[in-house]
């Protein structure tokens, strides 16, 4: 494995990379739900879970990979009564099987109601 890095920048105006690539994995940032103008998604939590899913797979394929090859997602939801409801739309992005995860309810930034961060094999450089 190599020890190099690759950073990719966000167009947001916070300080993080939306994904970094070392050797063989890329990490992408938590993901809330956005619209890909940058702008907050509210509604229903499947919405905010599509939105969401929606800015990871851009991500992921600016990046060169895909849904397939994330092996870790951890979720942050705000109620675990949206377990149900966010869990019907993340299935539909993983065709060949569910990545490991965890899911955690927590207090989340701009008012939103879920977080999804997501790490992928995309293979030895």
């Amino acid at each position: 494995m190599t020890d190099s890095l690759q950073r990719y920048p966000s167009h947001l105006p916070y300080p993080f990379s939306k994904a970094i690539r070392v050797g063989g994995f890329l990490f992408l940032s938590g993901q809330i739900p956005m619209n890909p103008e940058g702008e907050v998604v509210h509604g229903d939590i499947r919405e905010q879970t599509e939105a969401a899913m929606a800015r990871i797979g851009e991500t992921l394929a600016e990046c060169g990979a895909g849904f397939d090859q994330v092996v870790k997602a951890t979720v942050w939801l705000t109620d675990m009564q949206h377990f149900a409801g966010f869990n019907e739309v993340y299935k539909r992005h993983f065709q060949n099987g569910f990545p490991v995860r965890s899911t955690v309810s927590a207090q989340l930034a701009l008012g939103v109601d879920v977080e999804i961060e997501v790490q992928a094999w995309v293979g030895a450089d």
